[in-house]
């Protein structure tokens, strides 16, 4: 258990960012009152971390930049709280698959040096539980990478979690990544490429498996960096998803925020770019080659994972179940006895749902 609850860190996650990114991302930003200690405290830590980036730089150029990828990557995609960390999980068991890890989500210019030391350090301070599901919590288990290009460059959709006023803004330029200059989007295929290659060494795997939710409103830009990428959406009960996401970003929001926010301005954001995602998400799928794209319902797969998986594998002919499948079925009978946190849907959650995404139900097959 770690020293630190989530609720309590005096500094935020900025504080894994290079100079640059970190002055461009808070360039112009209010910084509401009760926040500036947090903002200082992390704009320090950060300008002292930072001078060990060009160390990295230099071994990454030294290594990886003229290194190849072997494999287009595979994207597992949906909303948040649709189910992707636990598919992220269970296919990171195949060893020919590398991730971002945790650690990278937060220090990703101090993975080539130091990275013992400061994972001792984040290790300690850091909780061993998600406190929003229970998830386990470790500095080398996969994670999503919007973090880790949060803290690469400034144009990127997580910056909202420290200015959450501003979480519209975020969402229509760097979710959707509407009207990104061609300068713009070119630092963000380079740096995705760094990020992919570092993590790929650090892991040992020859080819990428990306979790990240708002990676749904980018596929056309995936497209055109990997044509032949992998992709497995996934669908869950809105009425979950709804309780779940609103719950996650309550509390993932509050040691992060340099700026306050109220329950039910994250609520109308929370149903207002579920709807964009979806519908970025539909008009952009027919783009993804034949083949190349799985949809599946969460609760299928949570209810048999190993035959979903291996539906999965070959669906989008992903090599190497053979060798993968001992590991996922070891992993997922230590998982049986994971307990979610559960609830029965409250009449709030029945009405915002019904009011605002009853298309998603529709089309899916949920029970209204």
């Amino acid at each position: 258990m770690g020293v630190l609850e989530f609720n309590k860190l005096p500094i935020n996650t900025l504080v894994g960012a290079d100079w640059r990114t970190f002055k461009a991302v808070t360039k112009g930003r209010t910084i509401d009152k009760g926040y500036c200690g947090k903002f200082y405290l992390t704009k320090f830590v950060c300008r002292l971390l930072s001078l060990f980036a060009p160390i990295q730089k230099r071994r990454y150029e030294r290594l990886l930049a003229d290194k190849p990828l072997e494999n287009d990557p595979v994207f597992i995609l949906g909303h948040w709280r649709s189910g992707t960390t636990f598919v992220h999980s269970v296919l990171s068991c195949d060893k020919h698959f590398g991730y971002n890890t945790t650690y990278q989500t937060v220090f990703p210019h101090l993975m080539m040096f130091g990275q013992p030391f400061f994972k001792s350090c984040m290790s300690f301070l850091m909780p061993d539980k998600r406190p929003t599901d229970n998830m386990e919590l470790a500095v080398d288990l996969p994670q999503e990478e919007e973090f880790s290009l949060g803290n690469m460059l400034p144009y990127i959709y997580y910056n909202f979690w420290y200015f959450p006023k501003d979480i519209q803004e975020y969402a229509d330029k760097y979710l959707f990544q509407k009207d990104m200059s061609p300068e713009e989007l070119a630092l963000f295929e380079a740096e995705f490429i760094k990020l992919i290659k570092i993590s790929l060494w650090n892991t040992g795997g020859n080819q990428f498996l990306s979790k990240n939710p708002p990676h749904t409103g980018r596929i056309k830009e995936i497209l055109k960096m990997f044509p032949n990428a992998k992709f497995i959406y996934l669908m869950r009960n809105p009425y979950a998803v709804f309780r779940s996401t609103v719950s996650f970003f309550t509390a993932t929001i509050q040691p992060l925020k340099l700026q306050d926010i109220s329950a039910a301005e994250i609520e109308e954001r929370v149903l207002s770019i579920y709807t964009q995602l979806y519908r970025s998400y539909e008009e952009s799928k027919h783009l993804i080659p034949q083949g190349n794209l799985i949809e599946i319902k969460f609760e299928d797969f949570e209810s048999d994972a190993y035959a979903m998986t291996e539906k999965i594998y070959k669906s989008l002919q992903i090599p190497g179940w053979d060798n993968a499948k001992d590991n996922i079925r070891a992993y997922l009978e230590k998982k049986k006895s994971y307990q979610k946190n559960t609830s029965s849907y409250d009449e709030h959650t029945k009405q915002q749902v019904q009011k605002h995404w009853r298309y998603a139900m529709e089309q899916w097959g949920y029970d209204i």
